[in-house]
């Protein structure tokens, strides 16, 4: 791999991208309110829980996007008219497990069902990821989730990383509340967050259904770090108990954190200290700019769709295999391939709509720059954009914990 990778085709890159394993319905543009969307036109969005199906879509997934109160016995689909289901992955997610449904896709590849006797989880969430292919052998991918039945009276923190899990050094702690915790102080009490070597760990409320928690600085390579959850009988609001009693942990890996410089088209790589690589990007075009700030990678994803019409453009784009997606926010904000725009474009222009695009071929080179980086990049690496003429990231986007000072952070803690 040379110091400086080659600059790549690509044309005008539509930097917009979702979630899925292998799908997902997300695009680079703005969006408003407190997560944030780009100041000036240039942020990001993001398909919503329960919004409809994006024009042409050929997966059909049940139930549907962002659905609540699953019953355990389902009924879980997933469907094709025509073609064929390529691979289906229906997975726990958020509660440091990745419980898979066991299931299988019928003889004539239109349709994926739980095998018999399968049951989901009560107060668990979960992700369906599929891919299909049609006649004329072009791929489609879809992401959706769902939550199934919490006890009534009962709530839950649904939560990242995994257990036993290996992420990178600007790991956040994220939970999130299935119900308003009103005794705020009482849940953030009742977890426990240590490491080996100890650092002071500290939590931070976003309003009344989110806590997230984190060290002053990035966590050192090789960090141990255990999560002690006692939620069980914990009232978090009035009537309102807790039901959770479990221990998890994960381990920090390898220091990663990447430049992307908007005014020079840059990202450099630096891998625990020094400089792996310098890779020519593409960023946010002057109307729809990429969000400056720190941001981590939350999810990665191999091929993922995305089709503007889903987050408010018109019909510019709809790319249904768009390859090596990392994502930044959970407003949309993605660094993925690109196999589209020409070779002048990286390292030269912008002209994305929102995200941070790098070279790729169609169905996704590992040699590619954008899958060189993927093959390179944990769950917790921390990408920072500078110079783009854009705001800061809000710190509720994604894991964007990293753009408050320490004061400002632990002033978010009931317990400080």
């Amino acid at each position: 791999m040379k110091h400086v990778l080659k600059r790549a085709r690509a044309g005008a890159v539509l930097a917009l991208a979702a979630a899925g394993l292998v799908a997902g319905l997300v695009g680079c543009t703005e969006t408003d309110g407190d997560g944030g969307g780009g100041g000036g036109g240039g942020g990001t969005g993001v398909s919503v829980p329960g919004k409809a199906r994006a024009p042409g879509d050929v997966i059909r997934i049940s139930p549907e996007d962002g659905s609540r109160a699953v019953p355990a016995d389902g009924p879980i689909e997933v469907r094709v008219d025509g073609g064929r289901l390529e691979r289906v992955s229906v997975v726990q997610v958020e509660d440091a497990q990745r419980a898979e449904v066991p299931g299988e896709i019928s003889a004539d590849g239109l349709r994926w069902r739980p095998s018999s006797g399968a049951r989901l989880a009560l107060s668990a969430k979960y992700s369906v990821d599929a891919v299909a292919v049609d006649g004329q052998g072009r791929r489609s991918a879809r992401h959706t989730t769902f939550t199934t039945v919490v006890p009534e009276r009962r709530f839950i923190g649904y939560f990242k990383p995994e257990n036993r899990s290996t992420v990178g050094t600007g790991m956040i702690v994220s939970f999130g509340f299935n119900r308003p915790v009103e005794n705020r102080q009482a849940v953030e009490r009742a977890i426990r967050i240590t490491s080996d070597p100890p650092v002071e760990v500290v939590g931070h409320w976003f309003g009344k259904e989110r806590l997230d928690f984190r060290p002053a600085e990035y966590w050192k390579p090789g960090t141990e770090v255990t999560v002690d959850l006692r939620l069980r009988d914990v009232e978090g609001a009035p009537g309102v108990y807790g039901i959770q009693d479990k221990t998890v942990g994960f381990t920090i890996g390898r220091s990663q954190v990447s430049v992307v410089d908007a005014a020079e088209h840059t990202m450099v790589v630096r891998r625990d200290g020094g400089v792996l690589a310098t890779v020519p990007i593409t960023a946010g075009a002057p109307k729809t700019t990429t969000y400056n700030g720190k941001m981590v990678v939350t999810e990665l994803y191999d091929v993922t769709r995305m089709d503007g019409r889903t987050v408010g453009f018109g019909g510019e784009y709809d790319i249904k295999d768009v390859p090596h997606a990392i994502r930044l926010t959970d407003s949309g904000t993605f660094l993925h391939g690109n196999y589209w725009a020409d070779e002048s474009t990286f390292g030269s222009a912008n002209v994305s709509h929102g995200c941070v695009g790098l070279r790729d071929d169609k169905g996704g080179s590992p040699d590619s720059p954008a899958g060189w980086f993927f093959d390179r990049t944990l769950i917790g690496d921390v990408v920072e954009v500078v110079n783009s003429r854009d705001r800061k990231v809000a710190p509720d986007n994604g894991l964007g914990g990293w753009n408050m000072d320490w004061a400002e952070w632990r002033a978010g803690s009931t317990l400080r």
